[in-house]
């Protein structure tokens, strides 16, 4: 089975200090992957330069995204950010990449928030574009949305054929695309169509099941199966409940009984995250907060050693 591991996606800080030491306490930590996420309102760090600094200050972390939109980026610039920030990190990149959907970046920042399938079309033209350009020789494109000529991308990224790719969404013609093309598929709640939460009809253990079953068929003809994993939105180990993620705070019920909600003491937490590694193959739990990674510690800790 694929290796079972914990990502924490680490929240930005005012003092550069205090973003150093999360890093560090991270670095000696169960924690496999450090990640950070993508939006532009917000106190938010840059993902590719905040990643940068998190590699200097670590030898041992995988570095992540959780996920970058699409839309805020070419995909030949994020190809060159990406395999610069692959060789500085000594090939501990995988990078993660979506096709956008917070409807008040787009808004505050002037961007055309185009409807969903239009989003998709120019992620997947994206993937394209990214896969070429890490090849090893000049790399040329022409799609609806994005044309290179003749683009020699130097230097390459270290983990060849390319860094690992995340794809992560909700909507079941971004997950079947991501079970296809990716190295890992992060199962997240569909958004809802103005882009401005989560769609409420769309969170609890029908819907993740559901998209596990769509995600396995449409992943069946690959000789590797991608990697699932899952973005927990909150945890109460042995205490009350840790912060939620904002998009499904008015959920927390419906995410009972699904591994996007974690609680109980440390072995039935424990004991949550085994079955749905055994019985349902998600081998990463992404915290959603590092305010989570403490409390979490002694379930990851214990987890390892029982799969090791």
């Amino acid at each position: 089975m694929t290796p079972l591991r914990f990502g924490v996606t680490v929240a930005p800080d005012p003092s550069p200090a205090v973003w150093r030491d999360k890093i560090r306490a991270l670095e000696d930590s169960a924690v496999d992957v450090l990640l950070v996420n993508d939006h532009l309102t917000g106190l938010r760090y840059a993902p590719m330069l905040a990643l940068t600094a998190a590699a200097e200050n670590s030898a041992r972390l995988r570095l992540s995204t959780v996920v970058l939109a699409n839309d805020y980026r070419h995909p030949a610039i994020l190809a060159k950010e990406a395999a610069t920030l692959d060789l500085l990190s000594g090939g501990r990149l995988e990078l993660g990449i979506g096709a956008g959907w917070m409807r008040s970046d787009y808004d505050q920042a002037g961007l055309p928030f185009d409807p969903p399938g239009v989003r998709l079309d120019r992620l997947r033209e994206a993937v394209d574009v990214l896969r070429g350009a890490w090849s090893d020789g000049p790399f040329s494109y022409r799609g609806d949305h994005y044309c290179v000529d003749g683009l020699d991308l130097a230097p390459r990224p270290v983990q060849r054929p390319h860094p690992p790719l995340l794809l992560g969404g909700g909507g079941s013609r971004m997950l079947r695309f991501a079970a296809r093309e990716a190295d890992i598929v992060n199962i997240t709640n569909r958004t809802a169509a103005d882009g401005r939460g989560v769609d409420p009809a769309d969170v609890g253990l029908a819907p993740l099941l559901a998209k596990i079953s769509l995600v396995r068929e449409a992943a069946a003809t690959r000789p590797v199966p991608p990697e699932i994993s899952v973005g927990v939105r909150a945890t109460a180990i042995g205490r009350g409940l840790g912060p939620v993620h904002p998009a499904v705070a008015s959920q927390v019920d419906a995410l009972r009984g699904t591994p996007y909600l974690l609680e109980g003491d440390a072995g039935q937490v424990v004991d949550q995250i085994l079955y749905w590694y055994h019985e349902h193959g998600i081998s990463y739990f992404i915290l959603g907060n590092d305010t989570d990674a403490a409390p979490m510690s002694p379930v990851m800790e214990r987890v390892h050693a029982q799969l090791h």
